[in-house]
């Protein structure tokens, strides 16, 4: 952690592997490093994770949130060293053409002012 310019996380969601990383080990990350979850958003103590991008000493890349779907005034989404994707990592093959065409479908029904076929839930 303290070495590195870039931490990628793909540890698999467990009972060993949850709140893995935690203040400390952000603690320990380089001015200007980089955190990158792909794997689970739990394996990550988020709260832990906004103190530190709050202070501007890291910049974070995450794919995975927990819950997977952030609520709309959740600090994360407004820290300018965040980006932020909607788990999509990894992904190739057709299980692209079907996402695509998913998302065609959801923005349809949104501009016919149906409601959405998938909406998503909180856990």
């Amino acid at each position: 952690m303290s070495t590195s310019d870039i931490v990628s996380l793909h540890p698999p969601l467990n009972e060993t592997t949850q709140g893995m990383i935690d203040a400390r080990h952000l603690s320990l990350m380089k001015d200007g490093a980089t955190l990158i979850n792909t794997s689970r958003g739990l394996v990550v103590d988020q709260d832990a994770l906004v103190r530190e991008l709050s202070s501007g000493r890291i910049d974070a890349i995450l794919d995975v949130t927990h819950p997977d779907v952030l609520p709309a005034d959740h600090p994360l989404y407004d820290l300018s060293n965040v980006f932020l994707t909607p788990h999509i990592s990894g992904s190739m093959g057709p299980e692209i053409g079907r996402m695509g065409e998913h998302v065609a479908s959801e923005l349809s029904r949104i501009v016919h002012g149906q409601p959405l076929a998938f909406p998503e839930t909180a856990a």
